[in-house]
């Protein structure tokens, strides 16, 4: 039918590294869009040779270590031929009722921008509660108004070369889609453990930065009064500063925000972040304790330097 087939004048910008196990499911949920970017980081896997396939154009983006990374990298760099920029993760899709919103949306002379809500899966199970239930991100926009925050945390290693919890400044209006995108990871807990080692090192850098009242700006900013993202960056301002945050995380996940109601999914998801959390309270500690840098060695100036007789 020419309605499964019609093209929708968008272009969909996708960081990858080694996703051949999300890829095609992914790509297959953006057959709408008239135009598709993946922007790989040197994947050693099919990748590359998969996103050709469905007809994405592949673009290579070397890391450099500073500002920007990815995402910022392409919105500057890449020639879209569309106004509108829908930015979408390798594991996620975007589901037909979508698409058919995003469509009616971008021919809207009143936004500038949308929030999409995500619905994220965790071994078969969406994980609606716990407070992962709504998950607003700023995904749809026009590009040359829209660009990432950039939270200072530059000079940490082994954070990857991906923006992946900041978030779309924006220069205009933004209004928010009814319909869900959907957050499904194909990979096993192996990953999601690794991806959240890098993500605790950049948390960390976070952290130290909000204990620190580091300037803001450059950044969404936090406020109570503001909007979702917003408030949720307020409240991570308080957050950093209380104890046993741990055993808090798991208590808020599990029982205050009910996400036992998420069966054995939800218990695992919920110890998982303790973890996480604990992680990220360690790497603060590191980075505190050797002034700003993390996994180095005590330096001679603070480690007697042994005599050598003879």
């Amino acid at each position: 039918m020419a309605f499964a087939t019609s093209k929708i004048p968008i272009s969909v910008l996708i960081p990858a590294k080694n996703e051949e196990a999300n890829l095609p499911a992914c790509l297959e949920s953006l057959s709408r869009a008239d135009e598709v970017f993946v922007v790989d980081s040197q994947s050693s896997d099919r990748s590359v040779e998969i996103a050709e396939q469905y007809g994405a154009t592949v673009v290579q983006f070397h890391f450099d270590g500073r500002w920007p990374k990815k995402k910022n990298w392409s919105l500057e760099n890449l020639p879209f031929r569309h106004e509108w920029v829908l930015i979408v993760d390798c594991d996620e899709r975007i589901p037909p009722e979508l698409w058919e919103e995003i469509e009616a949306a971008i021919q809207n002379a009143d936004y500038d921008g949308y929030y999409l809500n995500r619905k994220v899966f965790f071994l078969g199970t969406w994980i609606r509660h716990g407070g992962r239930y709504p998950d607003w991100n700023l995904r749809l926009f026009k590009h040359k108004k829209g660009r990432y925050e950039n939270l200072k945390t530059e000079g940490i290693r082994n954070t990857g070369d991906n923006e992946v919890h900041e978030h779309v400044i924006l220069s205009g209006v933004s209004g928010y889609l009814k319909n869900d995108m959907l957050h499904i990871d194909f990979r096993d807990i192996y990953h999601w453990l690794e991806r959240h080692n890098r993500y605790s090192n950049w948390e960390a850098r976070v952290y130290l930065n909000l204990l620190n009242s580091k300037d803001e700006s450059g950044t969404i900013g936090a406020s109570l009064l503001g909007d979702a993202v917003q408030r949720k960056r307020f409240l991570k301002k308080l957050w950093v500063r209380l104890p046993f945050k741990p055993t808090l995380r798991f208590v808020l996940f599990y029982i205050i925000q009910l996400g036992f109601l998420d069966g054995k999914a939800g218990y695992i998801y919920g110890r998982l972040l303790s973890q996480y959390e604990y992680q990220i309270g360690v790497k603060v500690y590191e980075l505190q304790k050797f002034k700003g840098q993390l996994n180095i060695s005590q330096t001679s100036s603070v480690m007697p330097t042994p005599s050598i007789e003879g």
